[in-house]
């Protein structure tokens, strides 16, 4: 997966907080959006507070070195339920529940998969069920990659259960 050019300055950052960073992207070209996703290190869900004391902490640094031209909002948010997986961690984390993944590259003749996380090896390679046939999707042919809300993931969510 493709890295923000803003991760290396920010991460430092957010980490030294307690924090893990999901994702950073900037969406939009005219006064762009700033989004950083964050969760804390114990994967439990951030709250108003924690994503406050992050976009001050983000806020100085920006202001201090101004690597984005023009004006911006930043936005520090939760990845929610149906989150992004951006890291092979969270594959080996959110393995048994039911994914989307696009590829930048053919795998097995597609680039789109819908189904079931089985696992990661060697921490690259996600074995993947769609359909009852097993896909061995290398993580650094990952474009984009999220979680599918299902009753599933709704219950676990419900009773916290999606921590390590």
């Amino acid at each position: 997966m493709q890295q923000h050019p803003l991760e290396k300055l920010l991460t430092p950052v957010v980490e030294g907080l307690g924090y893990e960073v999901v994702r950073i992207m900037t969406i939009g070209v005219q006064n762009p959006t700033l989004q950083i996703m964050i969760e804390p290190q114990n994967h439990q869900n951030p709250d108003v507070d924690d994503c406050a004391k992050v976009s001050r902490a983000i806020s100085a640094v920006l202001d201090e070195k101004d690597p984005i031209a023009g004006e911006y909002t930043l936005e520090v948010s939760s990845p929610g339920i149906d989150r992004p997986l951006t890291k092979p961690e969270h594959f080996s984390r959110f393995a048994g529940y039911e994914a989307k993944i696009e590829t930048s590259e053919a795998i097995e003749g597609r680039k789109r998969f819908k189904g079931k996380i089985i696992n990661l090896e060697k921490g690259e390679l996600i074995n993947f069920d769609m359909d009852g046939t097993n896909y061995k999707i290398p993580f650094d042919a990952v474009s984009k990659a999220k979680l599918v809300l299902t009753d599933e993931l709704l219950a676990q969510a419900a009773t916290d259960q999606l921590t390590d």
